[in-house]
Order: structure tokens, then C-alpha cells, then sequence
């Protein structure tokens, strides 16, 4: 079960960049979001982001410098919004664009290991990111993993103000496994606090799960949405309660305290909790990625 699971191994470390590969593009031969930031946009980009952007290789392949950040996180005290943040990815920028949310802002890069892939395909008028096809070798270890992953942003930490985060997902239950993490920030053990949305077990249950130092909340509604179609997902969370709706229909919710506060040094990760081990790896397709707080 989810609440059993540890941080994922290799979430924190550096990987090798001889056993990683950053994600290509499936469109054409171009690069997907990893090419230098285009002038005029770097000032509503992380300037850590900037630096790190990887430069194409032989062949349109990008090598990650440095896939775990670890030495970019900031010490000291964790913040939390002052003011009412709106986040949303839409991927629709292109393969030759960096991955921001619609402002520019709130980069993201992808991360992989063991020749993990991630590519864009058509969705409706747009784009959106499709994952590593469900991995069955025997060796957990082995499999191939991609990510999305950003920087630290303590402006993204709700606290206790009220909150709604979600995405678009398309799976089948060829795409299932115990864990398919598709949108989060922080985790649910260690005492980090986290919010996240995933699809876990094999009978394709999506969930919205809050997570205190002490606790972990889940709203999950017996309903299978790995089907092959599209399903919009949005998890909300008031001063008392945690709900999940399903293509504008409210399908589950559970209490919550009042006075519980998410507030972590994690990026946000569209797609998997890291790319190391026990990453509970998305497989299928991501679009519309969003986070409000109010």
C-alpha cells in the first residue's frame, strides 16, 4: 500500500550521467523542452533552472547534469505562499521551448535512468506528455523511469490556505501498477508533509492524498478510470476537508484538520515520485497539469 512506501531510492542522489537520459521528443527529430531559454524569457524562469539547462547532444539526445538538485536546495527555514499562486502546464509550447506553466514561469526538466523516455503526442488541439510504457522485467531496477521534476519553490506550499492541484490522464490497465504517481510535491513518510494525486493498485482507482507529519489522508472512490479515454482530475482541499472529482463530478472526499500545514523543500514531479527506484512510475498520458491555491 502507498502509505507503506518509503522515499524512492536514488530520489536524492546524483545519477550517473552515463546511466541517464533525459527525455527526446517523439515528434519529428526535435528536443523536447531542453533547448537554451530563448531571450526575453529568462527573467520569469528560475535563474537555477538557466544554468542547468542541458545542451543537446549528438542526435537530439539530452544528458542530465545533475537529475537529483540535491545541491540546489536552499537551506533553512520551509516557506509558504503569501499570496494566491495559479500554476498550469499545458506542454503546448513544443519541443523547442522550455517547460514552463502558462506565465513563463515555474520550470520544469525531465529526469530519467535506465534509457527512460518521455515524448510529446497530439491531444485535442494541442500537446501532451506521454511516459515510459509499463516496465515487466523481473529486475525492478532495471526499468526504464522519466520524470518531470522542477526546483524548490517554497511559493508552492499551500500551508493550511485552501487549495485545488490535478491533471488530465489517459491510461489503460496495461499502464497500471501498485504505484502511478501523477502529480505531487513533498512525501507521504519522513515526516515532509506532501500533497499528491496518483492512480494507484491495479483496478485503476485515482486518489487525492494529504499527507502531515503525522498522517496520511486519501479520498479514493471505488471507480476504474484506466479505460483508454481521457479523465480530468481535480483534488480539492478546504479547511476541513479533502475531495476528488472525475470530470466534474465529485466522486470522494474525507476530513481533514483544520490546522494541518503542507509545507516541504521538494520540487514539484509531474509523472513519479523521483527517478530512482521505487519512483512509482507513471505509464500513459499527462496534459493540463494544475495547482491553485487561494
Amino acid at each position: 500500500m502507498f502509505y507503506s512506501r518509503r522515499s524512492p531510492r536514488g530520489a536524492r542522489r546524483r545519477v550517473s550521467p552515463l546511466g541517464a537520459l533525459v527525455a527526446t521528443a517523439a515528434l519529428g527529430s526535435g528536443l523536447f523542452a531542453a533547448q537554451l531559454v530563448q531571450p526575453g524569457t529568462t527573467d520569469r524562469i528560475s535563474p537555477q533552472y538557466v544554468a542547468l539547462q542541458p545542451r543537446p547532444s549528438g542526435g537530439g539526445v539530452l544528458t542530465s547534469i545533475d537529475p537529483g538538485l540535491g545541491g540546489l536546495t536552499p537551506a533553512g527555514r520551509v516557506g509558504v505562499a503569501k499570496t494566491p499562486v495559479n500554476v498550469r502546464y499545458t506542454f503546448d509550447g513544443g519541443v523547442r521551448a522550455p517547460i514552463t506553466d502558462t506565465h513563463g514561469a515555474f520550470a520544469l526538466r525531465p529526469l530519467a535512468q535506465n534509457g527512460g523516455t518521455l515524448s510529446l503526442v497530439p491531444q485535442g488541439n494541442g500537446l501532451a506528455v506521454k511516459y515510459p510504457t509499463r516496465c515487466t522485467l523481473a529486475r525492478e531496477r532495471q526499468c526504464p523511469r522519466a520524470i518531470l521534476e522542477g526546483l524548490r519553490e517554497d511559493a508552492l506550499n499551500p500551508g493550511t490556505r485552501p487549495m485545488r492541484y490535478g491533471a488530465s490522464i489517459k491510461m489503460t490497465h496495461r499502464d497500471l501498477a501498485d504505484g502511478a504517481n501523477v502529480f505531487q510535491k513533498g512525501y507521504s513518510v519522513g515526516g515532509v508533509s506532501q500533497f499528491k494525486l496518483q492512480v494507484d493498485h491495479r483496478q485503476g482507482h485515482p486518489s487525492c492524498v494529504i499527507a502531515s507529519r503525522a498522517r496520511i489522508y486519501r479520498a479514493e472512490p471505488h471507480l476504474d478510470v484506466a479505460d483508454g479515454a481521457w479523465h480530468n482530475l481535480m483534488c480539492a482541499r478546504t479547511r476541513d476537508r479533502l475531495t476528488l472529482t472525475i470530470d466534474g463530478v465529485e466522486r470522494a472526499r474525507v476530513p481533514l484538520p483544520r490546522n494541518l500545514s503542507i509545507a516541504n523543500a521538494e520540487p514539484l514531479r509531474v509523472g513519479g515520485k523521483g527517478a530512482g527506484r521505487g519512483n512509482d512510475q507513471f505509464s500513459g498520458q499527462i496534459d493540463n497539469v494544475f495547482l491553485t491555491i487561494s
